[in-house]
């Protein structure tokens, strides 16, 4: 993938976009939102992801419809991830389960159907440039998971984290919390680790804040608060 999509979102070039969707009303309604955003530019669409990709190599953003061809399609979702691909799933399943499953197999984001034009180019922004952007259908779904074995974090590892969820590279949070970036790292993984023994792995970035915001280490709106702040510092995945 060539496309550097913090250097489109920085306004160097557009960020581009893949969508895959088996529905042509839908396709064409997603890109007539996304081309009202300059900053957005779709290179490809299809129904069958493997096809898209290979017309547009270098988009920065997949956007993918969860049901292809009357199956689920988490199993390609997960492949995608794997291979460093930014998913958003953009789906009519807008059920809990389906949404966290969605999260749990690497998408960055979870974009109900129904949420509109201006959560759709939000979440494809924010998934360009590595920043967590959580629509209401998502937050409602991490909000009301009930799933136990929630792990218990220090209050510092809860602050590194909700630090550099607000759009803060590991570096600014060292500065905030006026200590080491690598000890922010450990922070970081140690979180990680804690879910992994808990049995809820959460690799990427999205599945973490799913997880804190499931267990109330995190409210929805807090990842916000601080954006201004962050503007000039990078993110990092």
């Amino acid at each position: 993938m060539g496309a550097d999509p913090m250097a489109a979102v920085s306004g160097d070039q557009p960020v581009g976009v893949a969508i895959v969707d088996d529905h042509p009303v839908v396709v064409e309604g997603v890109r007539a939102w996304l081309a009202t955003e300059p900053r957005l530019t779709v290179l490809a669409t299809g129904d069958d992801p493997d096809e898209v990709l290979r017309s547009a190599p270098d988009a920065a953003v997949v956007l993918l419809d969860l049901r292809l061809h009357g199956r689920m399609a988490l199993d390609k979702l997960a492949e995608l991830s794997a291979a460093g691909r930014r998913v958003v799933v953009y789906s009519e399943h807008t059920d809990p389960q389906t949404m966290l499953a969605a999260l749990d197999a690497g998408a960055v984001a979870f974009l109900a159907k129904h949420e509109g034009r201006e959560h759709c180019v939000e979440t494809v922004l924010a998934a360009a440039s590595d920043r967590p952007y959580v629509p209401p259908a998502l937050a409602g779904a991490m909000v009301g998971d009930p799933r136990p074995d929630r792990p218990m974090l220090s209050d510092k590892e809860r602050e590194a984290l909700l630090l550099w969820f607000q759009s803060m590279s590991k570096a600014s949070v060292a500065r905030r919390m006026q200590i080491s970036e690598h000890t922010v790292k450990q922070y970081v993984d140690r979180a990680r680790i804690k879910y992994t023994r808990a049995g809820r792995p959460a690799a990427t970035k999205a599945a973490l804040l799913a997880r804190a915001i499931e267990d109330g280490l995190v409210r929805p709106e807090e990842i916000g608060i601080y954006r201004s702040q962050a503007t000039h510092d990078r993110p990092t995945p």
